[in-house]
């Protein structure tokens, strides 16, 4: 059966180690920040970093995306032309985006996905985006299955969906809150996060219902449960939240969901991965040894069960047992789990406050540690900080191989080796050495093929050795092992060279479904609004600007008028 369906395994990178990382730990792509113009202010990196990032994934057949989500003011439109331009010229694979003055600018012909930031929500406005010549849309995180699989019938466009990480109250795309709470807008890349905070609810009446509470604090999603139902639904990418999260969540996170996505392919004969290479995890992985506010599945099924964390912001960790003796300066927990020394832990008090300790020694079940007054005897402690677990992510946790086929036949003047990969790309190299007649053909084909075995810290790895030679010959390893390093150098050149960018031959396009233009579009530049105007103008054949009433512009902390 032809594998139609090519999966991929979206992973985030904070800078270059963590995208590196996540490549090696399975990632089929990764998408981070550019210098300026992302969603996460904090996490942006330079060009040259970016092109290193490019070099490394593409070896694997990985992309890389680079994230110019923000809405963008007049001013900023020749910076991120420019902008646009060097990463072309780096290799980038696309580009995601939220601002329709991308659709007017002059750009190289990278390929535009369109942010989650989009409030991609339905199928009118899916299908707006591919007639706009979008190759990718990042759907809503608020979408259930079903209205998935809805969109899918009616567009062809690829779909991306989140299914891991942290979630935002507001509706994807649609988030003011941190702007109007306290002029930090989440739609240029600087949200304050006000919906960790505290709130306190009352009657309309004046009486207080609840004090001092996070009421707006979501869990984090974890959708590892209903990859393959999203997979049938439609989904093509899946993509982990996190660019602001350090090495060992993308490490964990990326490995968990490799092997859970490498479990369904195997099972599938129409699935393909969307990378190459054999990723070797060193360790379990396990979500619960990250950061998390607590896991919901977000709209999946649809039954909707607690997705709310009202107690904390904080990660508490597994769950590690009771207290069954409060000393002065040491606890026993009755606990399935190993301890080690330097773990965290933490628990609510009577007011269901937060708060934790570190482990100080540890002997089996007994922790020695300076706690705090409030814990007793009875409570429930957590770990949130697997002291061992952290230690081991830092040192070599996965490799990634390309499988390679070598072939070696004899000729007039000696031996001509070929290296193929995987993916069908084939070198070949003719050597001169000395030939003596094999007394031992099978321990000879063992000598030959331990040789180009040989392929220390190269990307790869030899799957299979064919040898034609009439009579089969003996050739000495030290013959081989200069031939073994070029055709290794000669092969990753040659991956580089046949590695298949996107280009997007750019049209003007006039989408034809759109309902009326609403300041929720978040036009905020002359070029986003001569993009809808046009269409307008197309469309319902208006000779006016319809623009005449001015889009409200509600990001850049001046709630101005166009």
């Amino acid at each position: 059966m032809k594998k139609d369906k090519r999966i991929e395994l979206l992973c985030p990178a904070k800078n270059l180690e963590t995208g590196i990382a996540a490549i090696l730990h399975g990632a089929d792509a990764v998408y981070t920040g550019a210098p300026r113009f992302g969603a996460r202010r904090a996490a942006g990196n330079s060009v040259s970093d970016i092109e290193k990032l490019v070099e490394f994934a593409h070896r694997y057949y990985a992309s890389v995306y680079i994230t110019l989500n923000t809405v963008l003011f007049d001013d900023e439109i020749e910076d991120v032309h420019r902008l646009t331009v060097a990463l072309y010229n780096a290799g980038v694979d696309a580009l995601i985006v939220q601002d329709m003055a991308f659709f007017e600018m002059d750009l190289p012909p990278l390929p535009l996905h369109m942010s989650t930031q989009c409030h991609n929500t339905d199928i009118e406005r899916v299908k707006f985006f591919e007639d706009a010549g979008a190759e990718r849309v990042i759907l809503a995180r608020e979408l259930s299955l079903n209205e998935i699989k809805n969109i899918r019938k009616e567009t062809s466009i690829r779909l991306e969906a989140f299914v891991h990480g942290a979630l935002c109250v507001c509706y994807s795309g649609q988030c003011y809150m941190s702007l109007a709470a306290g002029g930090r807008s989440a739609n240029r890349g600087d949200c304050a996060q006000p919906c960790r905070k505290k709130y306190s609810l009352w009657h309309p009446g004046g009486k207080e219902i609840i004090r001092d509470k996070h009421l707006l604090c979501l869990k984090d999603m974890n959708r590892s449960d209903s990859l393959e139902e999203m997979i049938d639904a439609g989904i093509t990418s899946f993509k982990i939240e996190g660019r602001l999260k350090d090495i060992s969540y993308v490490k964990n996170i990326t490995a968990f969901y490799r092997k859970k996505i490498d479990r369904i392919l195997e099972q599938r004969d129409d699935l393909s991965k969307s990378s190459s290479g054999n990723t070797r995890i060193f360790f379990e992985p396990d979500p619960q040894k990250t950061f998390n506010r607590g896991y919901t599945d977000y709209f999946f099924p649809e039954c909707r069960k607690i997705m709310f964390s009202p107690l904390t912001p904080k990660s508490i960790g597994a769950e590690a047992g009771r207290v069954v003796f409060r000393g002065k300066n040491r606890i026993e927990v009755e606990s399935s789990l190993d301890f080690c020394n330097g773990d965290g832990f933490c628990f609510f008090d009577e007011k269901d406050e937060l708060l934790g300790f570190r482990a100080e020694r540890v002997d089996e079940r007994t922790i020695y540690a300076s706690l705090p007054d409030e814990l007793r005897k009875g409570d429930f402690v957590y770990r949130n900080h697997d002291a061992s677990f952290v230690t081991m992510l830092k040192g070599k946790t996965s490799e990634r191989k390309v499988q390679i086929d070598a072939f070696i036949t004899d000729t007039e003047n000696g031996l001509e080796v070929t290296f193929s990969d995987e993916d069908g790309n084939s070198v070949k190299q003719v050597i001169t050495c000395e030939r003596q007649e094999a007394t031992d053909r099978e321990r000879a084909y063992e000598i030959i093929k331990k040789s180009l075995a040989r392929l220390g810290d190269t990307i790869f790895e030899l799957r299979d050795l064919s040898v034609e030679m009439n009579p089969f010959f003996s050739i000495r390893p030290s013959d081989l092992n200069s031939t073994r390093r070029q055709l290794s150098e000669l092969l990753l050149i040659k991956r580089l060279d046949k590695y298949l960018l996107q280009r997007i031959k750019r049209e003007k396009k006039y989408p034809q479904y759109i309902k009326n233009i609403t300041s929720d579009y978040n036009v905020t530049n002359a070029l986003a609004e001569k993009f809808y105007t046009e269409i307008l103008q197309i469309q319902y054949g208006l000779k006016e600007d319809p623009f005449g009433w001015r889009v409200k512009i509600l990001d850049g902390g001046k709630n101005k008028k166009r």
